[in-house]
């Protein structure tokens, strides 16, 4: 196989999925998808509390799938794996227990930019671009290209990108809010990395409690993930845990701590 995938363990709770495939730009194929999904479920296994998806090829992040596999999928002959392996991968992107980051430091397409879609955070870097080109092959998105899509940025650039083809800039994507930081190029990977320890520092009760609350809310109707978030949280707040923060932060504001300062607004 031509693609590389590569685990660092930067820290114990952090892990970094490094991909390359210079002979195919990127583009998913079969097999490759399939070793991706298995990575994350062998980093969520091992302890890993945040995973960064990262590229290691200059000029792309995850491309779209490898259209030999998919046309010899239709067409019942030979491909690197047996097709399926999104899913899986989708599913581990979505487990509460782990917070994903798309480290995006190139161009991204199609399934690629739908697992992007898939992760908790997206940091891109300023040279980036993302699409979803399956029209112009006479196809549809088929695994977020258009639902998550259309929820993080918005009906009107999702119409670009899905009927038209057009390509969006990670400035733009920012500033409708599917992007949550452009950074210069060679930053991204630097930046997961801040964020992902920042992540590790915080209670891994409450950052799993919350990402199960978030993605509740993504398919629930308001009053019923009202509910959900409240049950969520009476089963936190009896723990040792939480009541030796509570504990820890009111003495702070007795002595005179802002708010502000105790919850670090200002960096």
């Amino acid at each position: 196989m031509s693609h590389q995938l590569t685990i660092e363990w930067t820290e114990p709770q952090i892990a970094v999925l490094g991909f390359a495939d210079a002979e195919r730009q990127n583009q998913l194929c079969w097999a490759a998808i399939a070793e991706i999904a298995e990575a994350l479920k062998a980093c969520r296994e091992q302890g890993a509390r945040v995973i960064i998806l990262a590229s290691s090829l200059e000029g792309h992040w995850l491309e779209h799938a490898w259209l030999r596999d998919l046309d010899n999928t239709v067409a019942g002959k030979d491909t690197t794996a047996v097709a399926g392996g999104w899913f899986p991968a989708l599913d581990e992107l979505a487990r509460p227990e782990v917070i994903t980051i798309a480290a995006i430091s190139g161009d991204c397409s199609g399934g690629g930019a739908e697992l992007g879609w898939a992760c908790d955070f997206r940091i891109a870097e300023q040279q980036a671009r993302f699409a979803q080109p399956e029209i112009n092959i006479h196809l549809t998105t088929g695994i977020g290209g258009c639902s998550r899509l259309s929820r993080l940025a918005g009906r009107t650039l999702t119409n670009e990108m899905v009927l038209l083809g057009k390509a969006a800039s990670a400035q733009r994507l920012f500033d409708l809010g599917a992007i949550n930081r452009v950074v210069p190029k060679g930053a991204a990977l630097a930046t997961a990395l801040d964020w992902a320890r920042q992540i590790t520092s915080k209670s891994n009760a409450a950052t799993t409690g919350l990402k199960t609350i978030l993605n509740a809310s993504e398919v629930l109707p308001l009053d019923k993930a009202m509910a959900f978030e409240q049950e969520t949280f009476v089963s936190l707040v009896v723990s040792d845990e939480a009541r030796q923060g509570m504990q820890e932060a009111q003495s702070n504001y007795d002595q005179g701590v802002s708010i502000a300062e105790l919850n670090q607004y200002d960096q």
